[in-house]
């Protein structure tokens, strides 16, 4: 198969379009190839900002509940940078080879 552009036929794994090309050889041995209809795929459009961000146009700012998730994120922030310090220091620990007398 080719990647040359085709309107319809497609890898199912990586989406990339594909087309069938004639394979050279005896033709008479090989059997003939199933003819799969073209069915030419919609290509598929995000929805406009303006569109998405409409929904959330009258809601008001609720305070209480973003500094609540500010806190989440920063203790979470801070566990994790305390793990990594911790991590790293293991790591250095483990390298360094005892000497022995």
């Amino acid at each position: 198969m080719s990647r040359d552009t085709h309107p319809g036929v497609q890898c199912p794994h990586c989406q990339s379009h594909l087309a069938l090309v004639p394979v050279s050889g005896n033709s008479a041995a090989a059997a003939p190839a199933p003819v799969l209809p073209i069915v030419p795929k919609e290509e598929w459009q995000p929805p406009p900002v303006a569109e998405v961000l409409a929904v959330y146009a009258g809601r008001a700012k609720d305070t209480r509940t973003a500094a609540r998730g500010a806190a989440k994120v920063r203790d979470s922030m801070n566990r994790a940078r305390a793990a990594a310090a911790q991590r790293r220091a293991a790591q250095k620990a483990a390298r360094r080879t005892p000497k022995s007398a």
